[in-house]
């Protein structure tokens, strides 16, 4: 299997573990990141999490108000450059937030690390997305 390969089969496990946090699975991304303390994801809602601790806790907090949904990857292009990887593509899908239903189609980069002979996620950054921020804003504080 080329190294390619390998990224897209990474690539495929953090898009399926997206579409069971979009149906309210909170341990859905454990396998798929590096649990470092520098891992770092930009969300879709905003702002910027730092660390595997606060990285997990940003997508079980996004599993506990998603239901029915479904998330994957258009226009996929990987480059490799050694023991690192980046990512670009259109992410799509549709889910209920909080009950209500929402689609979203927004550009996304994601990078992985090699470690211990397996690809593992250790940045992803998509586009904000007003629909889910306005949702969001919503909720009771």
């Amino acid at each position: 299997m080329s190294l390619e390969d390998e990224v897209r089969k990474a690539s495929q496990q953090f898009y399926s573990g997206l579409t069971r946090m979009a149906n309210g699975h909170k341990e859905s991304m454990t396998d798929v990141w590096s649990h470092s303390k520098t891992v770092s994801t930009m969300h879709p809602i905003g702002g910027r999490q730092l660390g595997w601790d606060s990285v997990k806790d940003s997508f079980e907090q996004v599993a506990q108000l998603a239901t029915e949904g479904k998330v994957e990857l258009k226009n996929q292009l990987i480059r490799v450059i050694g023991d690192m990887a980046c990512e670009i593509g259109t992410e799509q899908g549709q889910f209920k937030l909080n009950g209500e239903q929402i689609s979203i189609n927004q550009r996304v980069t994601n990078i992985y690390q090699r470690e211990n002979n397996e690809w593992k996620i250790i940045h992803h950054h998509a586009d904000l997305s007003q629909v889910m921020i306005d949702v969001l804003s919503r909720l009771p504080a």
